[in-house]
């Protein structure tokens, strides 16, 4: 997830300056439950404990979500006997890349977790959770799609199917990771229950290749902008859980290359109009969707000493020029109306938000979300229809992919 920019400047390392925060119990242990809906689920859980609540998450537009795809024709996208275009020698280099896996040793544990989230109090402490709860949940997403992936493309291309499930390797592990950061809270994520239990999304493939090499490259922003920023103002380290983000966004980061090899190796899903169409819509809703989600949770990056905004446009716009990369068009989301359209969406969002938590009767909220629905829709379509910026990286006249970095 990215933003737009003045076509594929060099991305930059320099830490961002964002602007100064305002800082803001759980006890016994509980089990948390994800739910497709708001109805909470039967009562069982695999972690219990003797006064455990078992809380339910509500979905909304806005929340993780499990993907499912056409399987079979994913399979004949990688067989090398129908596909010329799948470049093995690119997946075998890639292949050895995960193979060597650079943090097999760096998701240890220590004392410091639970001695830090037993000083998080109040407001921080419940939105820090939920920040876990989130992250957990998308990381868990990700593992359960590669890893029916990896077991699907087995047999018509052993290459690329070992690293799909490399790559469940590495979601598996941070989510793992973060469900034991929950336990420093006395809270863990019933993920038996949550496979089961979770709605699922399905998409094409074109378009699990758009949105999945977003959401890996968007980590990566995040992760190494907020671990830059803690590094440079270490009195805002209150979990030592980001002490780890440079090394885990690196996941992210070859994730993201993958996906990238994949797409190369369909020009289909690169060369046309109805590409960039679809490259400035999943830019669009990626964006548009952390930026809403974030400014619901002021909170949590005010506690860690950012500016929300400041920290989503910058990690949009850095996205942005690295998608630029590979998608045939991107948004410009360095025009300064682009910004001024997710401020309004923010607006009109909490006006929807206000509405939902009134004690007005149900066909009294869907009334007066109407207006807000529709103002929100046409300046998601404002936003879409703002010139792009023509991008990529394979030549758009030839039907062979040319690389012209």
């Amino acid at each position: 997830m990215a933003a737009e920019m003045a076509l594929v400047k060099p991305i930059s390392n320099v830490t961002p300056k964002f602007g100064s925060p305002r800082l803001g119990s759980y006890s016994k242990f509980s089990s948390i439950r994800m739910s497709a809906t708001a109805t909470p689920p039967p009562s069982t859980s695999t972690k219990p404990s003797k006064k455990g609540n078992k809380n339910v998450i509500k979905e909304s537009l806005l929340t993780p979500r499990f993907y499912t795809t056409d399987f079979d024709e994913m399979e004949t996208l990688f067989n090398t006997e129908i596909n010329k275009n799948l470049n093995q020698e690119e997946f075998e280099a890639l292949l050895q890349e995960f193979k060597t896996d650079y943090n097999q040793t760096h998701f240890v544990r220590n004392k410091e977790f639970k001695e830090a989230a037993d000083k998080l109090e109040g407001p921080l402490r419940q939105i820090f959770v939920e920040f876990l709860e989130r992250s957990c949940t998308a990381e868990f997403s990700g593992f359960l799609l590669y890893k029916e992936l990896g077991r699907r493309l087995k047999k018509t291309n052993p290459v690329v199917a070992e690293i799909f499930s490399l790559m469940s390797r590495d979601e598996a592990r941070h989510a793992g990771f973060l469900n034991k950061g929950l336990s420093d809270f006395n809270l863990a994520l019933d993920l038996g229950f949550l496979t089961k239990a979770r709605k699922y999304t399905f998409f094409k493939p074109k378009f699990i290749f758009y949105a999945t090499y977003l959401s890996e490259k968007i980590g990566y922003w995040r992760y190494i902008t907020i671990y830059r920023h803690l590094k440079a103002n270490p009195e805002y380290q209150c979990y030592p859980i980001f002490k780890y983000f440079e090394n885990w966004c690196q996941d992210e980061n070859r994730h993201g290359d993958f996906f990238s090899a994949l797409m190369k190796a369909q020009p289909q899903f690169l060369n046309d109009w109805k590409a960039k169409l679809w490259a400035r819509f999943f830019c669009l809703s990626v964006y548009v969707t952390m930026y809403l989600n974030d400014c619901q949770r002021t909170a949590f990056y005010e506690g860690i000493g950012l500016n929300t905004k400041e920290f989503d446009m910058h990690v949009i716009i850095e996205t942005n020029r690295t998608t630029a990369r590979i998608f045939p068009a991107v948004l410009d989301v360095e025009n300064p109306e682009f910004k001024r359209k997710l401020d309004r969406m923010v607006e009109i969002n909490q006006k929807i938000i206000a509405i939902g938590e009134s004690d007005d009767i149900q066909l009294v909220k869907n009334l007066k979300r109407i207006p807000l629905v529709a103002a929100l829709v046409s300046e998601l379509l404002a936003a879409y229809l703002m010139p792009p910026i023509e991008s990529g990286s394979v030549d758009l006249a030839e039907f062979e992919p040319q690389l012209v970095y």
